[in-house]
């Protein structure tokens, strides 16, 4: 059973068509009319492209010197490209790129957006003009429904008008849509004719100005919706013979979002059944002498890649590191060099980079595409020429006509690069132009660079010869010399001293081990013994830290560290002495046999203080060592 179409969307058409026909009829224009009208519209991808040829003639009594070109807002707002093409005559000849220009028509309401195709010269009464009218539209291609599971296929509604809506009466005219194969689930059916994958309307006669009749077509596309939120293009210009070029792309899969679990094992199985919707693979289409080519992502290098190229083209087959559903996105970075004398020449005294402008990817949408070119330090009178409307500035660091902002360095910078920033929406194939970057640039300029690393080598051997030949000894008499070897002495004492606390430390966690050993097996003895063993080593580093004392208070070097020695020295002693209450405590406690919670009561405030003194000595012994 066919899946319903959106009605909203119908609405939306029929509400506008009553507009046109209720408002326009006014702003018509009688002195052309369009003898005979043929569009064809390409649905095979996921750019929308509209070829409408046009057979013109002037009927009224004043030469014509513009075509005016009408299109809804609801589709001129996803317009990407437009390009007109005229030859007049009887017999279409070879056609001429006509520029153009977006007008307002007195009277024209707002629902409507006009462009103006300028004739090289005025169109007399009585002659006939051909005119091919290409337009490129973007986002025009609507998933229907939204969210699909992993085996279903892609549908997607495309809405137009079988008539073509212009300000001049028609004729005849006819409307041919192409389909990308597989099935179609419905189609506006009046005047249609569908063979094979193309769906025919017409030929329709005699159709007064602003004709609109709404179509829609819900049909099968499981091409790659392929959309890059963001393109960041540097390009960087050596004058030692390359022109390296990196892209950084941030990809979504644009068609019906994925709906419940991804199953690798079904897709792996049967990829084109269980992920025919998906696409695994992007085309990049390098030129022919693209050099060191590279293709990563944040995880390090992408190895699913194949290459292969002959005189006239390299192409990279990139294969992300899982296939894109709806919704999915991934980000990667593609980088390859080119031959300098293939891109950038000379002309009346300025060089020029004559490179593309957009992206190699084929069938690629670009919501934000950002050329970066990076010049040569030392570059100056910048100019960039681009065959389309673009945003556009200049990253420099000396004052011009530009901003003045950053620049970008690389190795042995000194002022840093001049950076020529240009920046388009809705940037597709057709973009895919040559544009050119001017400036000028002197020869001795790339002299700076070799001059900076022969001086930094002749100055790095000056300073080796100078060395060798230099006694850098410090004498042993001088102040410096001896005030080193008092601190090193100062050093070494110390960490003794350090070493007999932290076997204080440890004669008291023995004491400590003993009294547990007393409260589970009641055994005084073994605990008296204990202590007697501790007072004989306590008297032991007693006699090795005296003459360690005096030495380190005798040296002038220690007026720093014997202020904490000494309190280090008083702590460790009340902490002793505080153990040894304690530990009599507890033993004759035992001896007398008085109750746990007895014993607890008299030794508590003592515990309490022999910690707080042991935090004490540790911080101490933890600030000496950091001296």
């Amino acid at each position: 059973m066919a899946t319903p179409l959106p009605p909203l969307r119908r609405g939306t058409l029929l509400l506008l068509l009553a507009i046109l026909v209720g408002v326009l009829a006014s702003a018509a224009r009688a002195d052309l009319v369009i003898s005979k009208a043929e569009r064809r519209v390409d649905l095979t991808s996921y750019i929308v492209r509209v070829l409408a040829s046009l057979k013109v003639e002037n009927v009224g009594p004043d030469p014509v010197s513009q075509v005016l070109l009408a299109f809804p807002n609801i589709q001129a707002k996803n317009l990407a490209a437009i390009r007109a093409f005229g030859s007049e005559g009887k017999l279409k000849g070879q056609s001429i790129v006509l520029p153009i220009e977006v007008v307002q028509p007195s009277g024209a309401p707002p629902e409507l957006t006009f462009f103006s195709a300028l004739l090289p010269k005025p169109l007399e009464k009585g002659k006939t003009l051909h005119l091919d009218v290409l337009t490129v539209f973007t986002h025009s291609l609507q998933p229907f429904p939204e969210e699909i599971t992993q085996a279903e296929a892609q549908l997607v509604v495309y809405q137009d008008s079988a008539h073509y809506l212009s300000p001049y009466p028609v004729k005849t005219q006819t409307l041919t849509i192409r389909l990308p194969g597989g099935r179609v689930e419905s189609y506006t059916r009046q005047n249609a004719k569908l063979v094979d994958s193309e769906l025919k309307y017409g030929p329709f006669q005699d159709l007064p100005p602003f004709s609109y009749s709404p179509v829609i077509v819900h049909f099968e596309n499981n091409n790659p919706f392929a959309v890059a939120k963001e393109v960041v293009r540097e390009i960087e210009i050596s004058h030692w013979g390359n022109v390296q070029i990196t892209e950084h792309y941030n990809i979504i899969h644009g068609g019906a979002r994925l709906k419940g679990e991804f199953s690798r094992i079904d897709y792996q199985s049967r990829p084109y059944v269980r992920g025919v919707s998906s696409f695994r693979h992007l085309i990049a289409r390098l030129p022919p002498r693209a050099h060191s080519i590279y293709y990563r992502d944040e995880i390090g290098n992408i190895s699913t890649s194949h290459l292969w190229g002959d005189s006239k083209k390299t192409q990279l087959e990139i294969e992300p590191r899982f296939p894109l559903f709806g919704g999915w996105q991934t980000t990667f970075t593609i980088g390859y060099g080119l031959p300098l004398q293939d891109f950038v020449f000379t002309s009346d005294g300025k060089r020029f980079l004559n490179i593309t402008f957009g992206s190699p990817m084929e069938e690629i949408l670009i919501e934000k595409l950002i050329v970066k070119v990076v010049l040569p330090e030392g570059s100056k009178d910048i100019e960039a020429s681009v065959p389309f409307p673009i945003k556009q500035w200049q990253e420099v660091i000396f004052q011009d006509d530009w901003s003045v902002v950053q620049v970008k360095y690389s190795h042995l910078d000194i002022v840093g690069r001049p950076v020529v920033v240009l920046e388009k929406p809705d940037v597709i194939p057709e973009h895919n132009l040559y544009f050119q970057v001017y400036y000028r640039f002197s020869n001795i300029s790339l002299l700076r660079e070799p001059m900076m690393l022969i001086t930094g080598f002749f100055l790095l051997f000056v300073a080796c010869i100078a060395y060798m030949r230099t006694d850098m000894s410090i004498s042993k008499n001088s102040p410096s010399y001896l005030a080193k070897l008092q601190w090193d002495e100062v050093q070494a004492t110390v960490q003794k001293i350090q070493g007999i606390f932290e076997q204080y430390l440890a004669v008291h966690d023995k004491l400590e081990g003993s009294l547990r050993d007393l409260s589970r097996t009641g055994d005084t003895q073994t605990c008296k013994a204990a202590r007697k063993a501790a007072d004989a080593q306590f008297k032991e580093l007693s006699k090795e830290l005296k003459p360690l004392l005096t030495s380190l208070q005798s040296s002038p070097q220690s007026y720093q560290i014997w202020p904490k020695v000494e309190d280090l020295i008083a702590k460790e002693r009340e902490m002793q002495e505080k153990l040894m209450t304690r530990h009599s405590t507890v033993v004759d406690s035992f001896e007398k046999k008085l109750r746990g919670q007895d014993v607890e009561n008299r030794i508590g405030q003592q515990q309490q203080k022999i910690a707080a003194l042991r935090q004490e000595v540790e911080s101490l012994l933890e600030y000496i060592s950091e001296i």
